[in-house]
């Protein structure tokens, strides 16, 4: 049976989840809606019993599932091949976000932000709350994110960092073609959802209809000066980016004060080392790891897009 146009297309991307990929599209597949909806889901080359599973479902359900099946893991940063294919993939009026070791729980929750969207086309937009569920097997409440007043803006969005869940997600499908910027970025969520927002307002829905699992992502296993790393390479993507001088500004100076406080924690712990290990990591702060000096050259690099 050949794919007619689907309302909505959910994006699910993959790598060895065989524990989690079954209960994400078993999600999806339980939505109650009005109108139809397609499953894309991207698999890295998994090397568990992941391929099996995505395939098993795509036999079973072929008028709804579509695979892209990657036969070799993308290079450089992980996941961000696969989540770009997979997106080239999706051409429904909608799209939403599921990674494969995240799962909805609302049957209703495509139509609420659907119908909302339908309803109000200055939205691009739609996220709701999510509960987290820890490497212990335990549900709580979001403790992640804090949703702040005035969470609909560009501008509160670039100020307050990402405080949107993936698996929450549901947008227009008004981004033709991801920039290059997003290619480089080594954070891609919460990039899609400032190129998004500057085309609509964003709206949050206070209901549970989605479950995080916490601690199982690339991003939780980073050192301190990783995390420093990637935070000014993401800055510096958007930054080029985005268009808004005003929300280029917000996110220089988010930058900032990111390497100013990995500056002051380094120089604190150094001041407690013996004098002889002090000598050797001070000289090697100095030649190369100084998060002061990162920012001046990240500096010369994107001060020219605050003068545009």
């Amino acid at each position: 049976m050949g794919f007619m146009k689907k309302k909505v297309s959910c994006h699910i991307i993959t790598y060895n989840q065989e524990s989690f990929i079954a209960q994400c599209i078993d999600g999806v597949l339980n939505q109650q809606t009005n109108f139809p909806i397609e499953i894309i889901i991207g698999d890295d080359n998994s090397t568990d019993g992941t391929r099996k599973i995505v395939s098993d479902y795509a036999r079973r359900h072929p008028d709804i599932i579509k695979l892209n099946l990657r036969e070799v893991r993308g290079s450089g940063i992980p996941g961000k091949e696969n989540f770009m294919t997979t997106f080239e993939m999706c051409d429904g009026e909608y799209i939403s976000l599921c990674d494969g070791d995240d799962y909805w729980t609302d049957p209703l929750k495509l139509q609420k932000q659907v119908d909302f969207l339908e309803a109000n086309p200055d939205y691009v937009l739609t996220f709701h709350k999510a509960d987290i569920l820890t490497p212990e097997g335990n549900f709580m409440e979001d403790f992640i994110t804090v949703v702040p007043n005035g969470y609909e803006d560009i501008e509160t969005l670039a100020q307050f960092g990402n405080y949107i869940h993936t698996p929450t997600v549901v947008f227009r499908n008004v981004i033709k073609e991801l920039p290059l910027e997003f290619h480089d970025s080594p954070i891609g969520d919460y990039f899609l959802y400032m190129i998004l927002a500057e085309h609509g307002k964003i709206k949050y829905f206070d209901n549970v209809m989605a479950v995080y699992r916490y601690g199982v992502g690339i991003l939780s296993k980073m050192t301190s000066l990783d995390a420093v790393n990637t935070n000014v390479i993401l800055y510096s993507c958007m930054i080029s980016y985005l268009k808004n001088g005003d929300v280029k500004k917000i996110l220089f100076q988010r930058q900032r004060d990111i390497i100013a406080a990995y500056d002051r924690q380094l120089r604190k712990e150094l001041a407690q080392e013996p004098l002889s290990n002090r000598v050797a990591i001070k000289y090697i702060l100095s030649s190369f790891r100084e998060p002061s000096k990162i920012f001046s050259r990240i500096n010369q690099r994107v001060f020219k897009f605050l003068k545009r």
